[in-house]
């Protein structure tokens, strides 16, 4: 068992790195936060060009069919630089349902846009609609990207349904959110044509499947904040001066810093194992992806409220950038459901496991 990224992977972390330093500077995620636009659409279009949105794509959709490690990598550095496009929602969500249950005429029809970018996806799991003679009826609330999504995975009680945002009976509404760069909205459906995906009665059976691959990505862009919090948490204490020394020298702050360091590795470790048990197809998969969730959320939340303490009064200023990643961090830890929810699969799986071990 192998917990380091190869040669080749490193090398794209590092490119990756440096394209998103020049590209999505924190002054490109302020546009999108002050400005009138949903996403950031010159970085999305840059992204989908160097081919991150295929990245796990099969080849015969028009992705680049390399793996989730190579997702995984790419997520950490996108969530490092807090990049105000809907990634997660497209290639972590919609995708990924469209591989796990589309019929061969929706994959042709929709993965070749998900990976070229073209199209942008999202899901849609909370809200009462209904499903009757191929329409969908009812209120969805609230959809991440939802203002900006081409097509939506939705589901429809025990049902899943694929639904063309451009077709009739759909209206949608922008909602406020603590992290507008990552757009909520709310879709109002009336008699809105929508196909079956998948099999009738098995919406939770995929959901589950498909969260728990989304739940080790999202975690990788959660120690990306992370790791990127610590940092400027670091450089802070080591460049603010009070009473003639850093404020790097004053053990409240050592401290405070050595657990932002501990809970970025703990999260790190679980990830790296939720990593292997995607990208080799494990049956620890679901017991990795819930461990990856609880530390990674854990830990982006300890690491951005802390970096504000470290920045003191600075830190709760709206010029300094310290709010960005606090805000993400809030932001995705309710993506995929709350953590008290992952906290729960993680009891119930950690306790499956021990008894099928003890089986053995």
């Amino acid at each position: 068992m192998n917990f380091e990224f190869s040669a080749e992977q490193q090398m794209l972390r590092e490119e990756a790195r440096k394209f998103l330093e020049e590209s999505a500077s924190s002054l490109v995620v302020r546009q999108v936060l002050d400005g009138p636009e949903f996403y950031h659409a010159a970085l999305w279009r840059a992204v989908s060009e160097l081919g991150w949105t295929g990245t796990a794509i099969p080849e015969d959709y028009g992705g680049q069919g390399l793996g989730y490690l190579e997702l995984c990598v790419l997520a950490e550095e996108l969530g490092r630089r807090l990049a105000p496009i809907p990634f997660a929602s497209s290639i972590y969500l919609a995708a990924e349902f469209l591989m796990a249950a589309g019929t061969e005429s929706q994959k042709k029809r929709w993965l070749p846009g998900l990976a070229d970018g073209s199209v942008i996806g999202t899901y849609a799991p909370r809200g009462e609609v209904a499903l009757r003679d191929g329409a969908l009826t009812g209120t969805l609330c609230p959809v991440a990207d939802g203002c900006v999504a081409h097509v939506a995975i939705v589901r429809a009680g025990d049902d899943l349904a694929l639904l063309d945002l451009a077709g009739a009976g759909i209206e949608r509404g922008e909602l406020a959110s603590i992290d507008p760069t990552r757009n909520q909205a709310e879709l109002r459906l009336a008699g809105a044509p929508a196909e079956h995906l998948g099999p009738p009665g098995a919406a939770g059976e995929l959901e589950a499947r498909v969260y728990d691959r989304a739940a080790v990505l999202l975690a990788f862009e959660q120690l990306g904040g992370a790791q990127a919090a610590l940092e400027m948490g670091r450089d802070y204490a080591l460049e603010r001066y009070a009473f003639g020394r850093p404020i790097g020298s004053f053990q409240a702050i050592k401290h405070m810093l050595a657990d932002m360091f501990v809970a970025t590795e703990l999260a790190r470790s679980n990830c790296y194992y939720g990593a292997w048990a995607l990208a080799q197809g494990r049956p620890e998969l679901p017991l990795a992806a819930a461990t990856a969730r609880v530390a990674a959320t854990q830990g982006y939340q300890h690491c951005a409220k802390n970096n504000i303490q470290v920045h003191g009064g600075m830190g709760f200023t709206w010029e300094f950038d310290c709010h960005l990643y606090y805000r993400r961090s809030k932001l995705l830890a309710l993506q995929l459901g709350s953590l008290a929810r992952w906290k729960d699969l993680l009891v119930t799986r950690l306790a499956r496991s021990h008894r099928e071990a003890k089986a053995t």
